[in-house]
């Protein structure tokens, strides 16, 4: 049996990461593929306790450390107990935010260095590497407006514009280092970003 395709999207908050995750999901759905769709931090019931603590509003006094720490608890869970057993039997996996996030979020927006976050990611992962990351790039203060839609604010994005436009700036530099990574011009329709997209997974998947 193959083991499954790893696939994880990327991006600042209000990119549109998990908009191209669905339309993805969807054309598994209707072509019969077996897969399972996760999300960082959460998909599991110790990880989904961790989530609520990191997004709270009132945790405004967590240090980075902690911040640090508790994404990579919530991946050593998911990965251990979904997104392995899943690749193992064959199952493809989609997952919005993996530990590109971390290093682009607590890694260089936060100050926390690659060689700490790299370090980390790994040992919380067993060292299992996306196939593919998509990185919906797009200009902070378009997907501040995309957010404003959205509703309360939490914990992070709260942070601000400014600190936004450092994760950017952290994407971009970890997909100059990745190739693995495709950079995609998020500040399209969906439907021209998905076409991108599918492209790629269906020369990956075959």
């Amino acid at each position: 049996m193959s083991k499954g395709v790893f696939i994880t999207f990327e991006g600042i908050d209000g990119c549109g990461k998990s908009t191209q995750l669905n339309l993805l999901k969807n054309e598994f759905k209707a072509k019969g593929l077996e897969f399972i769709e996760v999300r960082e931090p959460g998909g599991t019931a110790v990880g989904e306790k961790i989530r609520t603590i990191l997004l709270d509003r009132k945790n405004d006094s967590m240090t980075r450390m902690a911040e640090l720490l508790l994404f990579e608890a919530a991946r050593a869970q998911i990965t251990e107990e979904v997104i392995l057993p899943a690749l193992e039997r064959g199952v493809h996996v989609l997952c919005d935010r993996f530990y590109d996030s971390t290093s682009a979020y607590q890694g260089y927006a936060n100050k926390m260095g690659r060689d700490l976050t790299d370090f980390l990611n790994m040992k919380a992962t067993n060292e299992t590497t996306p196939d593919v990351t998509f990185l919906l790039d797009i200009d902070p203060k378009t997907a501040y407006g995309r957010r404003a839609t959205r509703g309360e604010e939490d914990r992070i994005e709260l942070m601000g514009l400014s600190y936004q436009e450092k994760v950017r700036e952290g994407y971009l530099e970890l997909a100059r280092t990745e190739e693995r990574i495709t950079v995609l011009d998020a500040d399209r329709s969906p439907e021209a970003i998905y076409e991108d997209i599918r492209k790629q997974v269906w020369d990956l998947i075959g």
